[in-house]
């Protein structure tokens, strides 16, 4: 099964794409900002590396969240696109769930916690068990999320917040390399997932910044 996979949801754009977990093409490059002019050349990068045409994809995957309120909207404006092009399933994997799969198999370790500065003195934090989340994303002080990680107990560590947490947490915790997700742990997680009844939408774990006058959000409803 041939499937791309996209992320612009945080400090990185990348693309993958895999053929039954064989990597046909990988593009990643970190970024602030840009995602939307760099992800469509980057697809068609990838695709022409991998040597395929976009009608032989079976699956379409990308990260929901959590991340920046424009990046998650780019990766997600786009894939969903194509899925209309295509008439191909899109499946859905949050950003921490993708940096923790890299993290345990970067480090050899069989759990692995995903903590990423979420600015305000707070971290989004997700703990996973394996292939089960045994915490999902969530956003909460980063002093809590530490201390849900010495709870959840020894493990690797992803993720903008992950070195402050090894540091404080101490030598039981291995710090990995993994900062941003990548396409790639996105393509290699979503293969395997079953094909959802709803497609895909943006995961916020706290209400945007942008107030309109009278303090309400411009996304909440009328």
């Amino acid at each position: 099964m041939k499937i791309l996979a996209a992320d612009t949801a945080l400090g990185a754009c990348s693309v993958a794409v895999l053929d039954d977990g064989r990597v046909l093409a990988h593009r990643f490059t970190a970024m602030e900002r840009g995602h939307a002019e760099a992800l469509a050349p980057m697809v068609q990068q990838a695709m022409a590396e991998a040597g395929i045409g976009f009608d032989a994809l079976a699956r379409l995957a990308v990260t929901t969240g959590p991340g920046t309120f424009t990046g998650q909207r780019v990766g997600l404006a786009f894939m969903r696109a194509l899925r209309l092009a295509l008439n191909v399933p899109l499946i859905g994997v949050t950003t921490l769930e993708a940096m923790a799969a890299a993290a345990m198999e970067e480090c050899g370790q069989a759990r692995a916690a995903a903590i990423h500065d979420a600015r305000r003195a707070e971290a989004y934090l997700l703990l996973r068990d394996g292939a089960v989340n045994r915490l999902e994303p969530s956003v909460m002080a980063f002093a809590e999320a530490q201390d849900r990680i010495a709870a959840f107990g020894p493990c690797a560590l992803a993720g903008t917040g992950a070195a402050a947490a090894a540091q404080a947490l101490g030598a039981d915790f291995v710090l990995s390399a993994i900062r941003q997700p990548d396409a790639l742990w996105v393509a290699r997680l979503a293969q395997n997932r079953p094909v959802p009844d709803t497609v895909p939408g943006p995961l916020y774990l706290r209400a945007p910044d942008a107030k309109l006058p009278g303090g309400l959000s411009p996304f909440a409803p009328a």
